[in-house]
C-alpha cells in the first residue's frame, strides 16, 4: 500500500550523514537542533518527523559512523595474521583516521557525550555500550593469540586490552586538539614500544 501523506522532500540518507558530522564536530549536547537543521536542509517540523526526536537522530548517527567510518579500524585488527601486526594496524588506522581534515577529527564514539544527566542517560548509556564492544573486540583479538600460541598463556589480556582501549581514546582527544597524522604515529610507536615490553615481541 503506497505511503499516505505528503512525501518527503529531502534524502533522508544523505541527511542523516550531515547529521552525524555535525555531532561528530559538536557532540550531543554541543549540537543545537538549528545546527543540525541547518547542515540537513530542512526544518524542525521535517526532522522530528523522519527521525522522532534529536535523541533518536543521534542512536541513528552513531549506527552510521559505526559502520562508514570506523569499519577500517576494526577490519584490520580482525584480519591482520598476528597480534603484533593486529595491534599496529588498529593504532595505525586509528591514527590516519582520527587525522583526516576533509572531516571533524577524533572519535564521535569517544567524544559523543561522556557527562549523563537526566535528559542524555540513552546518549551516554548507548556510547558506553559502544565503547564495551570495542574493548571485547581487541580482547578477543589477544585471546585469539593466545589460543593460536602466538602469546603465552599468562598474557594479560584484560590489561592490554584496557591498555590500548585508552591509547585509542587519546589519540582522540589529541586528534580533536589538533594533533597532526605525524603526531599520531609518534602517539603509535610509543604504544608499540608498550607491545613489546607486554608480549615480550623484539619486533
Amino acid at each position: 500500500m503506497p505511503e499516505r501523506g505528503r512525501p518527503r522532500s529531502f534524502d533522508r540518507t544523505a541527511a542523516l550523514r550531515r547529521a552525524m558530522e555535525v555531532f561528530w564536530a559538536k557532540g550531543y549536547e554541543g549540537a543545537s537542533l538549528s545546527d543540525l537543521t541547518t547542515a540537513m536542509g530542512i526544518n524542525s517540523p521535517s526532522l522530528y518527523a523522519a527521525f522522532s526526536s534529536k535523541e533518536a537522530l543521534f542512536l541513528e548517527a552513531t549506527d552510521l559512523y559505526t559502520r562508514v567510518e570506523g569499519a577500517d579500524i576494526w577490519t584490520t585488527l580482525e584480519q591482520a595474521p598476528t597480534a603484533r601486526l593486529a595491534i599496529e594496524g588498529f593504532l595505525t588506522r586509528t591514527a590516519k583516521a582520527y587525522s583526516q581534515t576533509d572531516r571533524p577529527q577524533g572519535c564521535l564514539i569517544a567524544l559523543g557525550a561522556l557527562h549523563q544527566d537526566s535528559s542524555q542517560g540513552p546518549i551516554c548509556h548507548d556510547l558506553r555500550r559502544r565503547r564495551a564492544e570495542n574493548h571485547m573486540a581487541l580482547k578477543r583479538r589477544l585471546e585469539r593469540a593466545v589460543a593460536e600460541g602466538e602469546l603465552p598463556a599468562d598474557f594479560d589480556i584484560q590489561t592490554a586490552a584496557t591498555f590500548f582501549s585508552t591509547v585509542q581514546h587519546g589519540m582522540s582527544i589529541q586528534a580533536r586538539d589538533g594533533a597532526t597524522h605525524a603526531a599520531l604515529m609518534a602517539t603509535v610507536a610509543g604504544a608499540m614500544a608498550a607491545w613489546a615490553t607486554m608480549a615480550g615481541d623484539p619486533a
